[in-house]
């Protein structure tokens, strides 16, 4: 949001291809690297639940190694933006503008490969008040940023990104001087070694389709700042739904926080063997997230006016952007509860429902909508707000049907067959397994009279032919009923 007011200072042009280049930069990496971090949530989530702290930290390693590995392709594709952008027919200008915001932005990839799990695994041990204090302090440290940065040394449009940057690397540098002042890591910490490079199959088998369906809707929104580029002035479309985007974004927080929250709390009650208490947390998450999309749909309406005079002075941008934000309000009447229940299904290790929806729900519904309303039916700019409407209303109920039908007896044997293996002849490398009596409360293994176990951390030690986790392969809608259930932006 900052970003985007000083992207406004600078002029339309700076502000369109600001929107444009933050839009690519969210289909190509941001919400890749997001959705592959949010694959260690259901594993740390219930390994904490069940005592079994030694894992968070592998885990940990793996997928700072793993959003690594993936950020070396992003970048060379950032580095070529401006070819692609033409080649898909944006203009020359707002193209040239857009690659000169990326090109300083490569080196936010690094530092969001280590941001994203180490959030991930500071929540997941219900550590949350100082990631926020954190946060806090970087996005205030970011305002005299992009001052010094844009005003003060006229840097332009790099500035901005190179502000987005730096406001990364205070966070990661707060964040990294908590876990070692604190000593949060010493339970879970494990000497980097070549277990960090085994066992890859298990982490990718909740990575992988956790980020397809965060990426399947972060890419909807980012389709429709390239779809703008194709109306009639592009200049002021392209800016103005930068401006509503960055405005959900702004929205997104709350029932984002929701989503995190609600996804550790089920994780930790699954792994803990308490379904009860894992279903009571959904009702509850559910409960607050309608109530988060009423006032968000109040906040849009009552501003439609005001709103986009904090960014630009353009009338035309002005007014595409009074048309678009009530409509913007109500997608988050759907939005917030899908979010919600997004959370539920990461926390319970069941990301394939979730891409299920959201494939279903923006793809074959929201995008046939959008191109019919914006294009064929000549609505323009505000047609393409009522496929991103469609899209919302049809994930709601898909997400509702699911989470109703889940059974959460079942989703704690899941949980306990991802938390360990029975009656395996491997040698775990930690002792520690849940108490057989369903308690929740960890012993050690060697006083269960004999009972061989394996844990979570055995299974993803353990070369990629050997024994692996269970991978969740419920359909959208299971022959049974049982088991169903499941943003950057």
């Amino acid at each position: 949001m900052i970003s985007m007011l000083f992207l406004g200072y600078l002029g339309d042009l700076e502000l369109a291809g600001g929107s444009l280049s933050i839009g690519f930069a969210n289909i190509t990496g941001y919400s890749v690297l997001s959705g592959l971090a949010m694959g260690m949530e259901p594993i740390c989530g219930q390994a904490y639940g069940a005592k079994q702290r030694k894992l968070l930290g592998l885990t940990l390693q793996r997928t700072i190694l793993l959003l690594l590995s993936a950020s070396l392709p992003i970048s060379f594709l950032w580095l070529n933006m401006k070819r692609i952008l033409l080649w898909s027919g944006q203009d020359e200008k707002i193209s040239s503008t857009a690659h000169t915001f990326i090109t300083f932005a490569v080196p936010d990839l690094i530092l969001l490969s280590f941001l994203h799990p180490l959030r991930i695994y500071l929540r997941s041990q219900n550590i949350t008040l100082p990631v926020t204090y954190c946060s806090f302090v970087s996005v205030v440290v970011h305002v005299p940023l992009n001052y010094l940065l844009v005003v003060h040394l006229r840097m332009g449009i790099a500035g901005v990104a190179l502000a987005m940057v730096w406001t990364n690397l205070n966070l990661f540098l707060c964040l990294l001087l908590f876990i070692l002042v604190s000593g949060v890591y010493r339970d879970s910490w494990v000497s980097p070694s070549g277990d960090c490079l085994k066992g890859w199959s298990a982490l990718l088998r909740l990575a992988v389709p956790t980020c397809v369906s965060v990426c399947l809707e972060w890419w909807w929104y980012e389709f429709m700042i390239m779809l703008c580029g194709l109306l009639v002035n592009p200049k002021a479309t392209v800016a103005s739904m930068g401006i509503l985007i960055q405005t959900t974004s702004l929205v997104y927080v709350f029932p984002s926080a929701l989503g995190l929250g609600v996804s550790t709390r089920v994780g930790n009650e699954l792994g803990a063997n308490r379904p009860a208490n894992a279903r009571r947390a959904t009702i509850v998450s559910l409960a607050c997230a309608v109530v988060l999309g009423l006032m968000a749909m109040a906040f849009t309406t009552s501003m439609r006016h005001r709103w986009g005079r904090l960014f630009t002075k353009d009338e035309d941008i002005l007014e595409l952007t009074a048309v678009a934000l009530p409509i913007a309000g109500l997608c988050e009447l759907g939005n917030c509860p899908q979010t919600t229940g997004c959370g539920v299904l990461r926390g319970s290790a069941r990301p394939t429902t979730g891409a299920n929806i959201n494939l279903g729900s923006f793809y074959l519904v929201g995008m046939p909508v959008a191109i019919l309303m914006g294009f064929v039916a000549s609505i323009g700019f505000a047609g393409l707000w009522l496929g991103l409407l469609a899209a919302q209303a049809s994930c709601a109920t898909l997400m509702a049907y699911a989470l109703i039908t889940t059974d959460w007896k079942v989703e704690v044997e899941r949980a306990k067959e991802l938390t360990k293996s029975s009656n395996s002849s491997s040698t775990a490398t930690l002792p520690i397994s849940n108490d057989s009596n369903g308690d929740g409360n960890a012993v050690p293994a060697s006083s269960q009279d004999g009972k061989k176990t394996v844990n979570l951390e055995e299974i993803l030690c353990t070369d990629d032919d050997g024994k692996s986790a269970p991978s969740e392969t419920d359909p959208l809608i299971s022959a049974n009923g049982e088991g169903v259930g499941d943003r950057s932006f």
